[in-house]
């Protein structure tokens, strides 16, 4: 048995490796993708093999997420890969679906020609979902964000005495 002298007490290195298999992106200002999500989380059971990253939070960060930003994640369906790789379009739900052991829901979607019309079809819906949602056009969404955006780090310098620029503000009482 070791005495406490000979135990090594330095903290173990926490491995790089991601424990989940693909990170899905989704806009969770939608209501259609949240009964999406809501779906593959119960079809995930708590079992990690899904991340979830809504993209509409103020937490979002490109930086965390392949460097996708807000506005190209929110003009398609975006997923990365534990390498790195990014997928987009049909093919985040066919590697979702497959991850979660239910991939015979999108299988036909292998089959060339079907992913032809699939992806077609996707890429219709991925263009109009904002409006039939009555969310207004990608633009204004983006628009809307980068000022809210702008203001919440307005608020915060405020807060931290700084203009809004980030210059230091001087108390001079």
């Amino acid at each position: 048995m070791l005495s406490p002298a000979q135990i090594d007490l330095q903290p173990i290195a926490k491995t790089s490796t991601p424990t989940w298999k693909i990170k899905l992106l989704y806009d969770g200002a939608c209501p259609l993708c949240i009964r999406e999500v809501n779906f593959l989380k119960r079809k995930d059971s708590d079992r990690g093999l899904i991340a979830f990253v809504d993209i509409a939070a103020d937490d979002y960060d490109p930086k965390d997420n392949a460097g996708i930003d807000f506005e190209t994640a929110m003009g398609r369906i975006h997923a990365v890969l534990p390498d790195g790789a990014i997928v987009q379009n049909v093919e985040v739900f066919r590697q979702t679906y497959d991850i979660l052991g239910i991939g015979w829901i999108y299988a036909i979607t292998k089959i060339p020609l079907v992913g032809s019309i699939a992806d077609a079809l996707y890429g219709v819906w991925a263009d109009y979902r904002l409006l039939l949602t009555g969310r207004g056009n990608l633009k204004t969404i983006v628009a809307k964000r980068q000022q809210y955006q702008k203001e919440s780090e307005n608020n915060q310098n405020n807060n931290q005495g700084r203009c809004a620029d980030g210059c230091t503000i001087e108390d001079r009482r």
